[in-house]
């Protein structure tokens, strides 16, 4: 029988998580598949009883204890190398983020899309589900076709269709990961502590030619909250530094290993960009307000 280790890392966000685990548990109790699943969730020093709250409702989600300084791609890394160390063979890691409320249909999307990528490419890949927020319908998170030039690269984010659709890089909110792509790929890049792991990620699957495809469909609601990536001119220089090495911030030297890791030919541009957010960010704003 198929297993899935399925990952979460949540900090003092309670009530988003307990929803998250509901709907997901809803839709694994009514899953038509012949697949068992077991549930790793790094709790990243919780002050709000999320880890309480958990254990009561839900004490067949292993709570794995952080060190309080994980964020995102840590405390994934921490949920995946959990998996990965029992003695079970995962067949598939399914990385969900705990802000998500998991719509009917994802796991049936998800394991169509396994099924289509044996079928067209020969080989198992990365699939990614679509997310949307409440206020429209396109996608708040899912999977990026990445076209690059000399000077930076133009992302297009896809709408997904009735069928899958290759991608190049993808968020992982709802992010399957098959078994042979970890044997290929291993896991998230340690170098990593908050954000990019899943860009980066997803691009080194693009690069060793795994398939990285978009679902159909949606596979849950969550809204967009990352806002500008930078402060505004009204804020001091200080301050602006400080976001720009902050890892909830532009990360400097995360993102700088980021960008010649995957864009070494774009990268003097996105480096001179990071500077002109943080020392004019008057200038960044009449520029993307001109795009």
């Amino acid at each position: 029988m198929k297993r899935t280790a399925i990952l979460l890392t949540c900090f003092n966000r309670k009530d988003k998580t307990l929803q998250c685990l509901k709907s997901l548990t809803e839709v694994l109790n009514v899953s038509k598949d012949a697949m068992t699943f077991d549930i790793f969730l790094v709790d990243d020093g919780s002050t709000d009883g999320t880890s309480e709250a958990i254990a009561e409702s839900y004490p067949e989600v292993k709570i794995i204890k952080g060190s309080g300084v994980l964020f995102w791609s840590g405390g994934m890394r921490l949920a995946w190398r959990s998996a990965l160390q029992s003695r079970v063979v995962y067949h598939f890691f399914l990385l969900l983020n705990d802000d998500v409320k998991l719509l009917p249909n994802f796991l049936n999307d998800l394991m169509a899309t396994h099924r289509y990528s044996l079928a067209t490419y020969m080989k198992s890949g990365i699939y990614v589900s679509s997310t949307k927020d409440l206020a429209n319908t396109g996608a708040s998170y899912g999977g990026t076709i990445v076209k690059r030039n000399m000077i930076r690269a133009n992302n297009i984010k896809i709408t997904p269709s009735d069928k899958p659709q290759l991608c190049t890089m993808a968020n992982a909110n709802i992010l399957m990961v098959t078994k042979d792509v970890v044997d290929a790929i291993g896991i998230l890049d340690e170098n990593y502590t908050h954000q990019f792991g899943d860009y980066d990620y997803t691009l080194a699957a693009s690069k060793n030619n795994i398939p990285v495809l978009v679902c159909p469909g949606f596979g849950g609601i969550c809204d967009n909250d990352h806002g500008k990536s930078w402060l505004p001119a009204n804020s001091t220089l200080k301050g602006r530094l400080k976001y720009l090495y902050s890892p909830l911030g532009l990360a400097y030297y995360e993102q700088l290993y980021y960008l010649k890791k995957n864009f070494k030919w774009q990268f003097p541009y996105y480096f001179s960009m990071l500077w002109l957010k943080t020392l004019f960010p008057f200038v960044w704003d009449k520029l993307k307000k001109e795009e």
